[in-house]
């Protein structure tokens, strides 16, 4: 538990700390978002199937697509990126997490949102979309007030990052509601979150990597952060811009390129080839990895080789979720007094998304199969977490434990 700094300055602000009371669901905030993060992976897609398959009609007048769409990046990420930083946020600033009844009401607002964006035909779309949009705005409202209260401002990066993705839901609705979809919004999302990674990615692969490494006798450590890791950072968030409001413009591709290599540099000085023992450590390599491979795809693109769907789901379900289910696990052993070691089901959970990841592009490549692909990948998303769901709601819904 994080110290705190002034106990008075926390009595006069609004209630938040460790609950000892009520469900233990409420005790943290990774626990309400991580498994609502699972279990709404599994129903959104298992909802998506049905629509294209033509068994139901899905979100009325917002549209099937659009749904599909907002539902992955503003529906599931933000759950998940919502219950690393109300467990990261308190560990960098010192202040008390939310929990208890404010986390409970958070939680809320995000359940309402999907119940919303399901019942446009009832309460209209309009109505749909200011709902939904009230979640990642008290995020944002909540992350802003604990890293300025606890004076961290260099993790104001982190809530620019979190301001983009905020703005991008709401430009996204603003096209649904006029009845089309907006690429703009979806791409300025992925990189909001893609910025997030790097951000943050460079924070804890190291990190973890070294302790690790300390911990089984070498000496091999990885680079720690310094000039080269501000310059991938910002070359990268240069890229992504360009690629946001220019994906096919010449100087995207060549951004594109030149930051994939940079960002391959970037890993290979994280020396993680030595944590392939520790699945759980591992991942969030591997993870990474779809970083420089998704800038490559940002210039590929560019240059009129390969589909735009093929860069999105490249970096959205490679780089953005498989770092979201690598933190997810991590994260909840970790707090919750457990052995932070992968389980068999947990290694399963990633090689599905994994290969999900790599599979979905394809359809783009051989549209004859096209059909077929899709649905396997989707079938493998539903795997990947369905399998967290299974280990780990009843982890994040019990009290936490001592570790062995």
């Amino acid at each position: 538990m994080p110290t705190i700094p002034n106990p008075e300055r926390v009595r006069r602000a609004v209630p938040r700390g460790l609950s000892h009371t009520g469900p233990v669901l409420f005790s943290y905030g990774f626990r309400p978002f991580f498994l609502g993060a699972g279990l709404w992976a599994v129903a959104a897609m298992a909802l998506w199937i049905a629509a294209i398959t033509g068994h139901l009609d899905l979100a009325g007048a917002y549209g099937a697509h659009n749904w599909h769409a907002h539902e992955m990046l503003f529906g599931f990420a933000p759950a998940a990126l919502a219950g690393f930083l109300l467990t990261a946020v308190p560990n960098w600033t010192g202040r008390l997490p939310v929990s208890g009844w404010p986390l409970a009401f958070l939680f809320g607002l995000w359940c309402a949102g999907r119940v919303a964006l399901l019942a446009t035909d009832i309460i209209g779309v309009s109505a749909a979309a200011a709902i939904d949009g009230l979640f990642l705005a008290t995020l944002l409202a909540i992350c802003t007030r604990e890293i300025v209260a606890g004076r961290k401002w260099k993790d104001l990066k982190v809530i620019a990052g979190l301001l983009a993705l905020t703005l991008a839901n709401g430009f996204y609705h603003v096209a649904a509601i006029n009845g089309s979809g907006d690429h703009v919004a979806i791409r300025l999302a992925v990189a909001a979150y893609v910025v997030l990674v790097m951000i943050v990615g460079g924070r804890i692969l190291p990190s973890f990597t070294r302790n690790w490494l300390a911990k089984s006798g070498r000496t091999d450590f990885p680079v720690p952060y310094n000039g080269f890791d501000t310059v991938a950072i910002l070359t990268g968030v240069g890229a992504l811009a360009a690629w946001t409001v220019a994906p096919e413009h010449p100087g995207t591709a060549g951004l594109g390129l030149a930051v994939a290599v940079i960002h391959c540099v970037r890993l290979h000085r994280w020396q993680g080839w030595a944590t392939r023992p520790e699945k759980l450590l591992l991942i969030l390599h591997v993870a990474y990895a779809f970083v420089p491979l998704g800038f490559l795809a940002i210039g590929l693109h560019a240059l009129g080789l390969i589909e735009e769907r093929s860069v999105l789901h490249l970096l959205s379900v490679g780089a953005i979720t498989g770092m979201m289910l690598a933190v997810m696990t991590r994260a909840s052993l970790g707090h919750t007094g457990r052995p932070l070691l992968a389980s068999r089901m947990t290694v399963a959970a990633y090689g599905a998304l994994i290969l999900c990841a790599l599979l979905r592009p394809l359809g783009e490549v051989f549209p004859d199969v096209a059909p077929v692909i899709y649905a396997v990948s989707g079938l493998l998303w539903i795997a990947a977490f369905g399998v967290f769901s299974l280990e780990y709601g009843p982890i994040l819904v019990r009290t936490r434990r001592t570790p062995l």
